[in-house]
């Protein structure tokens, strides 16, 4: 295309579409016409006035629904925007647990940096790692509640590792407790019927193999929202506590220790006093957060803890998931493949899928409902058998929380959505009790049968479902 020269006057503010080598510049007029214009009868506009009414546009598009609702008095000065949680939502499975337990290649890109095999006993060799130690979230006091016109949704904590710079491991989340009659209190696994779910329990463990001497466990105490006259939902946070895991010396903090750690910005309001009795009546009522270090207890669960990743923070009650995964995790890329150069999918439908319910809790605790029922038609013999152990998992995972992952009845899971919750905690429940008739009826655990059950329905079949693909999850 040929474009003429175009016609302007001095001062007229010109669009330049296309610059030229030789000089001339491709222009737009404020009417729309085109044409080509020499460079040299060219300025630059002033863009001051632009730049800013572009500052004002920003700031005013920054205030959200947090600052409304402080202004309002909805929400006690000090709480703001959630930023772990802006990090789950802006950085994909950056920050995940599905995707700190996927395998960690080394340096060189050549082989795997945390997963090795013992070629004695053919299993996953030990490694230990700088900090492995398990904690307990007892309670929250004097926490500040939110106002009127919203309604709470969830109150949770939101933990990882960190040295003071950085974040270390993947982002946990462990919800809170909460009694109407104390309302400034939180608590942790509460007393439940039945197995405690994954999303309440307060007993985790750490391992980070981070040599900073500034290592700690950083807690993020939040709540989810909804906004009653508009709808709108939000997350905010409540305060910030850092337990340093280290002394001054470098030393381990040693275990068994009872930790109140006090909470920072969450309220301005809360300056120190001058009086001796007034700091001691101000010490009260500072927010804290109730914290307790314990040693593994038993032999067998720090050898547990050994095979798993280097880094990762979560629940207690999953580490036999976690370990069988790793196991499974080993024997497909240690032993099964033709060489270790080789990088071809491998056909394995829990390793592709497993990872995602470290993402989805109510699946997680479905699996675990699932074991423990599979586990008490084994013998001792067996529960020490790896092999049969291996075997029995797959089965069990197949029959379970696989064919949940493919039910077109099963709702996609949202975080703090009661509504959501709660239809999945139905379909969840109706599963497990058509596994467990299943298995009284036939004295198996994870029998196929329910892939072929005419009254059960599936997505459409995707081959990402069978299929592991190490250069793609691999960090």
């Amino acid at each position: 295309m040929v474009f003429c020269g175009l016609l302007f006057q001095k001062g007229e503010v010109l669009r330049i579409i296309r610059k030229a080598a030789d000089g001339w510049w491709l222009a737009q007029n404020t009417k729309g016409s085109r044409g080509v214009v020499p460079k040299t009868f060219l300025k630059v506009q002033n863009l001051a006035s632009h730049s800013n009414w572009s500052t004002v546009k920003k700031a005013l598009s920054e205030i959200d629904a947090t600052d409304v609702l402080s202004a309002m008095g909805a929400i006690p000065s000090g709480f703001r925007p959630s930023t772990l949680n802006k990090l789950l939502v802006e950085e994909g499975v950056t920050y995940r647990g599905s995707h700190y337990i996927q395998p960690q290649l080394s340096q060189s890109q050549l082989s795997f940096k945390d997963l090795f095999l013992d070629p004695d006993t053919g299993k996953v060799r030990p490694r230990q790692v700088s900090t492995s130690v398990c904690f307990s979230l007892w309670s929250c006091r004097m926490i500040p509640t939110p106002g009127v016109g919203v309604q709470v949704l969830s109150r949770h904590v939101r933990l990882c590792a960190f040295d003071g710079t950085q974040v270390l491991s993947n982002i946990h989340i462990i919800r809170a407790a909460y009694n109407a009659k104390s309302p400034k209190t939180w608590s942790f696994s509460p007393r439940v019927t039945g197995i405690l779910p994954t999303l309440l329990d307060g007993d985790c463990f750490l391992r980070c193999n981070s040599a900073s001497p500034n290592l700690g466990i950083l807690f993020e105490l939040g709540v989810t929202f909804i906004r009653n006259s508009t709808g709108e939902r939000g997350d905010l946070s409540c305060g910030w506590a850092f337990l340093k895991l280290t002394d001054d010396a470098g030393n381990p903090v040693p275990n068994r220790y009872i930790f109140y750690v006090i909470l920072i910005s969450v309220s301005p309001l809360l300056s120190a006093p001058s009086g001796v009795f007034q700091q001691m009546l101000q010490a009260r009522r500072q927010p804290k957060l109730v914290v307790k270090l314990k040693s593994a207890n038993s032999r067998t669960t720090f050898f547990l803890f050994s095979v798993l990743p280097d880094t990762l923070l979560h629940c207690l009650n999953c580490i036999h998931l976690l370990v069988l995964h790793r196991h499974l995790l080993a024997d497909a890329l240690l032993m099964d493949r033709p060489t270790m150069q080789n990088a071809d999918l491998i056909c394995s439908p829990i390793l592709s899928t497993f990872p995602v319910l470290l993402d989805q809790p109510d699946l997680l605790d479905a699996l675990r409902s699932a074991w423990l029922d599979a586990e008490t038609n084994m013998n001792r013999a067996q529960k020490r058998d790896l092999s049969y152990l291996k075997l029995e998992f797959v089965k069990v995972y197949m029959s379970s929380v696989y064919f949940l992952l493919h039910s077109p009845s099963l709702p996609c899971y949202r975080w703090a959505d009661p509504l959501s919750e709660e239809q999945r905690a139905r379909v969840i429940y109706a599963m497990l009790e058509m596994l467990k008739n299943q298995r009284n009826n036939t004295g198996q655990s994870g029998v196929p049968e329910v892939f072929v059950d005419g009254a059960h329905t599936h997505l459409a079949f995707d081959v990402t479902e069978l299929t592991f693909d190490l250069l793609r999850v691999a960090w």
